[in-house]
């Protein structure tokens, strides 16, 4: 996904990493039918026809997506990206589905009957989908659709960071619905993770003076502690009992022991405490794309 990232990773290496994946303790991976129109889970499906299956333990989730083309978000258009995703992967059944960027339609399109909730909850009848949850941007909308009762997973991205917590409302009704969060991007993108001189983007799109400003206070307080700015950055995320699987980019095979060492590194409390001293966001990090 270049245009989002800023990057491409060759097919050779994605595949080494899905396989590193699959031999190592990280036992989640998240894609979805729009995540480069379906070349993500490709190349995940021909890592799980290499294994025979998916491996014992290991869940793969993905998300039904509007048609990148004509924009159409219809019961059908789901059930066409449910069968696309099958035939991707190389299941028989999708272990968790997520509704996918709703911001992109209506709340009434969504719960209509015969819309794409409806259609999803047919095909979990139907035994294709085991759960079903709910993905996208803002969180007033996340809220909406969690206090439907009729999604069992959520997933934020980019808006539970050090440097913006504007999903902090999310996490709490989820976590009193026994809804599972799923928090994507903690390290927004990549700027927590390789710092501000190397990355400076933030939710997709280039970091705001401020965010670059908060980045390099959040390094130094780091650095003075001798922890990496990217343990921090993880384990805000991984150490909050609401949380229940922290999602992050894996582009290289190596990664996945290095974020078990960032995951599993011992951070002083005075650290926290003294993170706790910078300021953040609270407001939606893409609120333009929804004017």
């Amino acid at each position: 996904m270049p245009d989002t990232f800023a990057y491409s990773v060759p097919e050779d290496r994605a595949l080494e990493t899905v396989r590193a994946s699959f031999k190592g303790p990280i036992n989640f991976i998240d894609t979805a039918a729009s995540y480069g129109d379906g070349e993500s889970e490709r190349r995940i499906g021909l890592v799980i026809r290499e294994c025979g299956g998916i491996p014992d333990g290991v869940v793969v989730a993905t998300k039904a997506d509007r048609d990148l083309t004509t924009g159409d978000f219809s019961g059908d258009q789901m059930r066409r990206s449910v069968e696309r995703s099958l035939r991707l992967l190389g299941v028989d059944t999708l272990q968790l589905v997520h509704l996918h960027d709703a911001e992109h339609t209506t709340f009434e399109n969504i719960m209509a009957k015969g819309g794409p909730l409806d259609v999803l909850q047919q095909l979990k009848a139907e035994g294709v989908i085991e759960v079903i949850g709910v993905a996208g941007g803002p969180i007033d909308q996340e809220i909406r659709y969690v206090e439907t009762g009729a999604f069992d997973a959520v997933i934020t991205h980019n808006r539970y960071t050090l440097l913006n917590r504007s999903a902090e409302a999310l996490l709490e009704v989820a976590s009193a619905r026994g809804v599972a969060v799923l928090n994507a991007a903690p390290y927004g993108s990549g700027m927590l993770a390789k710092g501000p001189d190397a990355y400076a983007r933030y939710a997709y799109q280039a970091a705001s003076d401020v965010m670059v400003s908060r980045t390099r206070e959040y390094s130094a307080i780091a650095e003075s502690h001798g922890v990496p700015l990217a343990a921090v950055a993880l384990q805000f995320s991984v150490r909050d009992p609401r949380v229940t699987s922290t999602i992050i980019g894996m582009t290289r095979p190596e990664r996945i022991d290095q974020t078990v060492e960032l995951a599993s590194l011992v951070i002083p409390d005075q650290l926290w405490r003294d993170i706790a001293s910078v300021a953040f966001d609270a407001e939606d990090p893409e609120a333009s794309r929804w004017k």
